[in-house]
């Protein structure tokens, strides 16, 4: 009996915790479920920043999307690395989106070719490189704009260090093939995570 008491005590207990955990919890009809990373967990990382938006901050409104109900300017951050690891042949660089309510993320940016010396991104990638198609359907970047009264999204701003001078893919392939196709070459990454919500 005694036994009985103190399963029934620690089962109205987790209850409670459950209750209480999902009272605390933003409101999000759609949860989440696990996706594997597309980067080795040994790859190190090397340092990146930008001069329009910082690693936890916010997008300012020119970066947010000129589509999908958005009326932001659509620019694309600068961005500035340096130390990538030996090796390194290439570069690629993506910004991806965990938190759209897709099932699958939502790729924003796919840029890859970029010769190996390569340090900065500003407004036009460098001779060479291969500007690919994002979720929309359309190549470049495209900024952000989650849906109004959603949960904050956290978009993942990432350069990557590959161990091949060409991905050897055209412009229209799919993020998703590109991401693919790039986990077997990348040996370094650097990233930024910047939130928008509205």
């Amino acid at each position: 009996m005694r036994l009985i008491a103190i399963l029934a005590g620690a089962g109205a207990l987790l209850a409670g915790t459950a209750i209480a955990a999902t009272a605390h919890q933003p409101a999000d009809r759609f949860g989440y479920h696990s996706v594997r990373r597309g980067v080795p967990d040994r790859a190190p990382r090397f340092p990146v920043a930008s001069p329009d938006v910082r690693d936890g901050g916010a997008f300012p409104a020119a970066m947010f999307a000129d589509a999908f109900g958005c009326a932001g300017g659509n620019a694309r951050p600068r961005l500035r690395w340096a130390r990538t690891p030996a090796g390194t042949r290439s570069l690629a660089v993506t910004m991806f989106d965990p938190d759209a309510p897709t099932g699958s993320g939502f790729w924003h940016w796919v840029t890859w070719d970029l010769p190996a010396g390569t340090t900065s991104l500003d407004a036009t990638g460098p001779a060479g490189s291969v500007e690919g198609t994002g979720d929309a359907g359309a190549p470049g970047y495209l900024g952000p704009c989650p849906p109004a009264g959603d949960v904050a999204h956290h978009y993942e701003i990432t350069v990557y260090a590959l161990d091949t001078a060409s991905l050897a893919l055209p412009a229209s392939t799919p993020p998703a093939v590109a991401a693919f196709t790039m986990s077997g070459h990348v040996i370094g990454y650097a990233r930024l995570t910047v939130t928008a919500r509205r």
